[in-house]
């Protein structure tokens, strides 16, 4: 089972060629992230009274399908990792046209950090219950972090 939501392009999201921007898909991606998050109880007010916000160490996309101006496209969203205590995450999206054909994979690895630190932190509790919850990949793996020495 997947966390997914149907959209509907706009024209901003193409470029000359008449099929969508490249920087357009991953801003879908996101946007599926932040309404997953919404709809668990973790919204843009909720991160702030938490002191907490999400950052990115790497995003990695794959294109394979053009999408074209008009089409409505479906994205997926899976956690693909995801450390012991959430501290790290590891998030695969799938991109697909209209036709239902796959067009772009997109995976994000980030982390949590304490907005007034600006340091790099582990979320609360409820944070666990949020990501027990996410559908997983296929090839779930845990994140093991790296010992402080």
């Amino acid at each position: 089972m997947n966390f997914e939501i149907t959209f509907k392009t706009k024209w901003s999201d193409f470029d000359p060629n008449r099929h969508m921007r490249h920087t357009a898909y991953n801003d879908y991606a996101a946007e599926v992230r932040v309404r997953f998050f919404q709809e668990h109880g973790l919204s843009i007010n909720e991160f702030a009274k938490l002191n907490i916000g999400p950052i990115l160490f790497k995003e990695e996309t794959s294109f394979y399908k053009e999408i074209h101006i008009g089409e409505n496209i479906t994205v997926k969203m899976e956690l693909e990792g995801v450390s012991k205590n959430i501290e790290r995450w590891r998030f695969k999206h799938h991109i697909f046209n209209e036709a239902g054909k796959l067009s772009a994979e997109i995976k994000v690895y980030g982390a949590w950090i304490d907005l007034e630190n600006r340091k790099l932190t582990s979320p609360p509790q409820k944070f666990v219950t949020i990501f027990d919850g996410l559908p997983k990949s296929e090839n779930f793996q845990e994140i093991l972090l790296k010992k402080k020495i």
